[in-house]
């Protein structure tokens, strides 16, 4: 097989870490072959995407060293952040971008563009503000975009992490049947999605060194114990993950109010994006908000943080919402894009900012950051500027972030997108703790499995409408929560 893109010796370290992130890493791929790249958080997968598409160093100032590059003559790239690889403002122009690179002409466009968002599943009006679309449009529009500039090499890095699961059956269908004679390498955590599909594994370690490179059976069945060490998701794990805990989940007294909505509604300009005729959340509750990407599930979260104009009835501890001077004392929220909250020039910094606005004694900062560094596995990255993190990384801080001024109102986006198994589990178990003391949590997630065996409620959201609200029974033996 002809050689397409490879690395010989990388040496690669980021600004902030006292280590390499690679240190003689080699590695080549071939014409044709679909690769799967596996490894925990923060292990250097989507570094090394980037190293092998020549975003480091030639877009991305990273300093590393290699004695040889290979790059492919044509390839795209999926970000795990579709935001940060658009260039127009809306989707049929940001088609249209990728269709001018390679010479379509004007007039085929139109049916081109149509074509790609039927292709993806993304059925707007293709005349659509990007900045409308939520986070699982985005992600099949970054996908649409990439794919018409017809790559022979195509760079996936985990696109459908914020999909629905049927979005995420159909958008790998769709690059099973488009990347058949291409060459495709992936980062992905929901691997059940891509084992059929990929002919290659390569697994890394936590320090980013390459422990295998083989066929997918051949690498579960001689690594699985390795895999399951690493906290790296693999077919079973959540059975696994189960299986070990035999503890009865503690009941949490639910009388208090927290959260009461009659007639709520959420607008952007001056249009209802979401509707809750009413709803009732007290102390110790886990509701998940499930439904289609679009839904208005993020809108909801909005609406209650008042990122957006709402009206109707909403109460916080049986007060008027409007009647609260500073919201974020009560609610801790955290976004679908980890990045919008940055706000500080490191890890630690960013935990800290609240706390220093709060005008905390320096002692206590100190021991509550050092606490959450350790809590939320963050301490080797402690120094490094927030964007130099791994998705599953910026989560995790933005989770830390938020919850830092002891809120007992959670209110989370997809916080395990991007996360290992470990760090997925680490950080559900951390939020059970909480609500065994009374926390409240109101969560949009695409995994049933934290559904079915964290949540207590399910929110449905259909077409901007809060339309089921049900109990779920927790009919499986829960897991043993850890002192935190």
């Amino acid at each position: 097989m002809k050689p397409i893109a490879s690395v010989e010796r990388l040496r690669l370290k980021f600004p902030g870490k006292d280590t390499l992130l690679f240190k003689d890493l080699s590695i080549t791929f071939y014409e044709g072959e679909k690769v799967l790249l596996l490894g925990p958080s923060g292990c250097g997968k989507s570094t090394l995407l980037q190293v092998l598409s020549g975003l480091i160093p030639h877009s991305i100032d990273v300093p590393m060293k290699a004695e040889r590059v290979q790059l492919p003559d044509h390839w795209g790239y999926v970000f795990q952040d579709p935001d940060s690889q658009f260039c127009m403002p809306f989707v049929d122009e940001e088609i249209a971008f990728a269709l001018e690179n390679i010479g379509v002409p004007r007039e085929q466009m139109k049916e081109r563009i149509e074509n790609l968002l039927e292709a993806v599943g993304l059925f707007v009006d293709p005349h659509t503000d990007i900045h409308t679309l939520s986070g699982g449009m985005k992600q099949r529009l970054a996908l649409a975009s990439v794919l018409a500039l017809e790559p022979d090499v195509l760079f996936l890095d985990e696109p459908t992490a914020m999909i629905d699961e049927e979005g995420t059956k159909e958008i790998w269908q769709t690059v099973k049947q488009i990347a058949r004679d291409k060459t495709v390498i992936i980062v992905e955590h929901k691997i059940d999605h891509v084992l059929d599909f990929v002919d290659r594994i390569i697994l890394l370690n936590d320090q980013g060194k390459i422990i295998a490179d083989g066929q997918a059976q051949t690498v579960f069945s001689h690594y699985k114990d390795v895999i399951a060490s690493q906290g790296i998701w693999y077919p079973g794990v959540w059975d696994e993950y189960m299986a070990k805990r035999q503890y009865r989940r503690s009941v949490v007294q639910q009388e208090e109010k927290m959260i009461h909505l009659r007639q709520f509604r959420g607008y952007r300009l001056r249009d209802v994006k979401i509707r809750v005729e009413e709803a009732t959340v007290r102390a110790g509750e886990w509701i998940a908000i499930t439904g289609k990407n679009g839904a208005g599930k993020s809108t909801l979260l909005h609406a209650l943080m008042k990122l957006i104009r709402t009206d109707g009835t909403y109460e916080l501890y049986g007060e008027d919402s409007k009647r609260v001077k500073q919201l974020h004392r009560l609610l801790a929220f955290v976004f679908q894009n980890p990045e919008f909250q940055f706000v500080a020039n490191s890890v630690r910094e960013e935990i800290a900012y609240s706390l220093r606005l709060e005008k905390r004694k320096e002692a206590e900062i100190a021991e509550t950051v050092e606490r959450l560094l350790r809590r939320f596995h963050l301490w080797e990255q402690q120094n490094q500027h927030p964007y130099q993190l791994s998705m599953g990384q910026k989560r995790r801080l933005s989770v830390a972030a938020s919850i830092v001024s002891g809120q007992r109102i959670f209110l989370l986006d997809e916080p395990t997108f991007g996360q290992d198994a470990k760090n997925t589990f680490a950080l559900l178990e951390l939020l059970e703790s909480y609500r065994e003391q009374g926390a409240t949590i109101l969560m949009v997630t695409h995994d049933e499995n934290i559904v079915k065996h964290f949540a207590t409620r399910r929110w449905v959201i259909e077409d901007g409408r809060l339309v089921k609200d049900e109990p779920i029974s927790q009919h499986s033996p829960q897991a043993a929560v850890p002192s935190v």
